[in-house]
This record gives C-alpha cells, structure tokens and sequence, in this order.
C-alpha cells in the first residue's frame, strides 16, 4: 500500500467533509464491472480491496481513497489489419473504392462486435487528502491520472477547488546550483542519477545513472548550458526518491528503518496491518514534504499558471 510515487495538489478552499461523509458521497460513483460494450469503466473502491467495505480508510485526521479503471483491451494493430481485410473484400466485391466513411463506419462495426468479448484490464490509483495540511496527495507518476482521479472526486462530491504544487524557485535551477555548489541543504543526500537538459534545445537530454553526480563529467554537462531537470535524493536516511522539474516524485521508497516500525502487527491482521501502514508513511510524509519544499523557496500560493479548477462539470487545466 506504500505510495511509490507523489503528485501534490493544494486545497485552496478548505475540506470539511468526514470519512463518513465523504464516504456517503463517494458511493454515488462507486465502481461497477465494465458494461459489455463500454470500453472502460471508472469508479471508486475500497482501499483495502476485498478486505474492506467503506470507500474511505481514515488515520490521524487523512482520508484514503482508491479509484479502479477497468478497461477493454483491443489492440489498436488488430483492429488496423481486421479493417484492411474487410475493406479489401468489399472492394473486390463492389470494384470501387471504399470511401473513409465506409472505413469508420467498418471500423465501428468491428469494435461493437469485438467489445464484449475483449479482455480486461484493471488499474488501481490511490490518494489521500490530508485536509490540516491542506494537500491532496495522489499515487501518480502521470499527471493526466491524476487529473482523472480529482475528476472523480469533483463528479462525487460536488465541487472541489486545487492547484497543483507550485514552489517559488524554479527547481531545475535549484537542483543545477545543488550540483554546482557541491552541497546540498541538510537532511537531503544525492543519489546517482540525474537527466539534465539542454536551455536551448528542449529535444538535447543527457540521462545518467550510477554515476558521481559531483564528477567533473556532470559539472561539463552544466557548464554548456545544461539544468537539472531530474534528480535521484535521499532524505535523513529515511527515504529516497527522483525528484522532478515539476516538483512530482517518482520511484519513492521507504527504507528498511521505517519499515521495522511494523514489526509489532501481525502479519495475519492484514486490515490492522494495512491501517498502520497508511499511518506510518502519511506521519513521515507529513514531515517530509514541509522539509522538501522549503528548499525550493516554499509553496507559491500566488501562482495560477496550470490551476485546475473543479466545479460544476467542467475540469480547466
């Protein structure tokens, strides 16, 4: 249940729904096997899957949710070549040929009949919203899941107001002057990867791994005009991460240490289990979050570029 990756979005209005409460809400759009002839289906779950029945797993004050998309899957080379073979008979049997809208429409057709018997694929999203700390954390290295997921919530509960993380120093330049100086702030330590990319061509990327960030390769790299756009750390020993330019956090891992803080629950008392799971790594990213953006100038609560608004029925990015 560990979160392996990070997106931050900030509650710009406050959350004052209960795990009761947003629970009742939730099952309004709750998840339902895929129709025969829908391509997917979107919806919420319970976050501790068959072990549970509530929408909503709550600990110190945090709201764990879970959405699971189930889709068909048709693959797109399979239906390209049943097309071709079905276009080439009718044009052998009519001796014309087949217009685009004759394709679509075959195209159309093939899907229809093909839907129901196409196999399915399920993904699982998890997101807790910590309203104290004013933050929806979402289990994401994709930014448009996301987006989907705060969607969901938004249709289920009515309205919902957040922007994504923005930070008052921009974090490529942060990370690039981290390797120039040869320091970084206490309690974080480098890695050994690092992707740097060239100011003046988007397309010019340099991705390294297992490698001296320090060495004076890398600090070629820079000197030609190159930033950091994406960085291996390591906080107090506790976790480590890859943090990237748009400040979302990918490969997280929680070291052994933290982990020993379980010992005490049985491993046959999974829901037990799973609760204080979700309590130790929400404790430790509560503390670690604060940390890490107050090395990028803290949070920007000015900034409106890429605001996601989400009320009534529409989602504006």
């Amino acid at each position: 249940m560990w979160f392996k990756n990070l997106r931050l979005y900030r509650l710009t209005k406050s959350f004052d729904l209960s795990a009761e409460q947003l629970n009742g809400q939730l099952e309004s759009q709750a998840f339902h096997d895929c129709p025969r002839l829908q391509p997917f289906s979107f919806g919420w779950v319970s976050p501790l899957g068959r072990q549970g029945q509530q929408l909503v797993h709550a600990a110190n004050g945090r709201l764990l949710v879970c959405a699971r998309r189930e889709e068909k899957i048709l693959p797109a080379g399979v239906i390209r070549g049943m097309v071709q073979d079905k276009v080439a008979q009718l044009e052998e049997e009519r001796l014309r040929k087949v217009s685009r809208r004759e394709k679509n429409m075959i195209r159309d057709e093939l899907l229809q009949e093909l839907m129901p018997r196409a196999l399915c694929r399920s993904t699982h999203t998890f997101a807790y919203i910590a309203p104290q700390e004013g933050w929806i954390v979402i289990d994401v290295s994709n930014r448009s899941r996301a987006e989907e997921l705060l969607a969901l919530l938004r249709k289920s509960i009515g309205s919902l107001a957040v922007v994504p993380l923005a930070v008052n120093q921009a974090p490529a330049a942060v990370m690039t002057r981290w390797l120039i100086e040869r320091r970084l702030p206490e309690g974080l330590d480098l890695g050994a990867e690092c992707t740097l990319r060239d100011s003046d061509d988007v397309a010019g990327v340099v991705r390294c791994r297992n490698q001296d960030l320090l060495s004076h390769e890398i600090g070629t790299h820079i000197e030609a005009g190159k930033q950091v756009i994406r960085l291996s750390l390591a906080w107090k020993g506790g976790l480590s991460f890859v943090l990237d330019e748009d400040m979302s956090i990918k490969r997280l891992r929680f070291a052994d240490v933290i982990e020993e803080k379980l010992a005490d629950v049985s491993e046959d008392d999974e829901a037990a289990r799973f609760d204080n799971d979700f309590a130790i790594m929400t404790l430790e990213l509560a503390r670690f979050i604060p940390h890490l953006l107050e090395q990028f100038g803290g949070v920007n609560e000015d900034q409106d570029a890429g605001k996601v608004t989400v009320t009534g029925d529409l989602v504006a990015a």
